[in-house]
């Protein structure tokens, strides 16, 4: 699973020769392959690709790499040393690069080693990925499966006494166990009045009686994300609890039916503002609707009051609104959809309704 020809597609139209990708996200998306922070890069031309990387990748790279030429930089070969050999060879005068990711510093020793004019061309990226090919959503409905197996078995282990850090460390295992290759980002598991901090830090607090417990979890598939949010009571849920869950899952039930292809995220985000905001909660829903999901966590498009351009049709994104109030408790009730012409998929098959455990 590579892009290397979907990129070069994009080239003439964005006015460059070839495209440079260091970032790890955008370099997987490229060659459908794996390497560690900065230890790789890839070159796309209109008519053909490299991919270059050290003597610990070589091997792996040549099995799994396809489409590309493959080249090993050593001692006094470098990447630059590297790049600039083919950009001579290809006569490339602009060269598209990952603005939003490259560091000064390695944009200054470009610049000073490679016989080119640097642009910036993250969106060139950004706007591929928004829409998922059938590769791409097979890894994300498998990523998807994996977190709620690990769901299912987590939900028959809670009990009062747990700690957050315990039911996070059982997560993390279960995904593993189940063939993920790692997490998504670091799990969050809230209880009682933690359950307020939509990105709160699994602690050492024991989960009581009469309290939720928010788990925010995914993991990677084949270099792909899932991302889940489920709220449960223990014991037992007040009345007031049950009003916000209930005013959470409405608003969730409302921003999915209000996405398709061709509205806006400020719209979708907005169906399930009105809900929360009817019900008298609306100070408490501090973050957007949604946000994109694929190669990484966050990625575009979103759907936040923020976004005022159309969604495309293909994109993932995740349906996840909340409501927090401060010290005292917070739900969030969180599925992946895909856009379609007509209206969404929903990739998650978890249950939500209200669970007492």
């Amino acid at each position: 699973m590579n892009h290397f020809q979907k990129i070069a597609a994009r080239l003439e139209a964005a006015g460059l020769d070839a495209m440079l990708l260091t970032g790890e996200a955008n370099r997987f998306y490229a060659a459908g392959f794996h390497s560690a922070g900065t230890d790789g890069v890839a070159l796309v031309t209109k008519h053909r690709a490299w991919y270059f990387t050290d003597a610990r990748y070589i091997e792996a790279a040549g099995r799994y790499v396809q489409g590309a030429e493959i080249r090993e930089t050593g001692p006094g070969r470098g990447y630059a040393v590297l790049l600039e050999e083919v950009l001579r060879e290809q006569a490339v005068s602009r060269l598209g690069f990952e603005d939003a990711y490259m560091t000064v510093q390695e944009w200054e020793r470009y610049r000073k080693a490679l016989p080119c004019d640097l642009i910036p061309a993250s969106e060139l990226l950004w706007d591929l990925r928004r829409t998922k090919d059938s590769e791409e959503l097979e890894a994300m409905v498998a990523a998807q499966r994996i977190a709620e197996r690990a769901l299912e078995d987590i939900l028959g282990e809670i009990r009062p006494g747990m700690t957050e850090k315990e039911v996070a460390a059982r997560l993390q295992y279960r995904m593993l166990h189940y063939g993920a290759e790692n997490m998504s980002f670091d799990p969050i598991v809230v209880s009682g009045p933690n359950s307020s901090l939509p990105h709160g830090v699994p602690s050492e607090r024991e989960i009581g009686r009469g309290e939720f417990v928010t788990m925010d979890f995914g993991c990677i598939y084949h270099g792909y994300c899932s991302d889940m949010t489920r709220t449960v009571a223990v014991g037992f849920a007040t009345e007031e609890m049950q009003q916000v869950y209930q005013t959470v899952l409405a608003a969730q039930a409302a921003g999915i039916a209000a996405a398709r292809a061709g509205v806006t995220g400020r719209e979708v985000d907005g169906a399930a503002r009105a809900v929360i905001t009817a019900a008298g909660y609306g100070d408490y829903f501090t973050h957007s609707f949604g946000h994109g999901v694929g190669v990484e966590i966050h990625e575009s498009p979103s759907a936040s009051p923020l976004n005022d351009q159309p969604l495309p049709a293909g994109a993932v994104i995740s349906a996840e609104p909340g409501i927090y109030l401060p010290g005292r408790m917070g739900v969030r009730i969180e599925d992946v959809i895909l856009l379609t012409e007509e209206g969404c998929r929903n990739l998650t098959k978890a249950p939500k309704e209200l669970m007492i455990l």
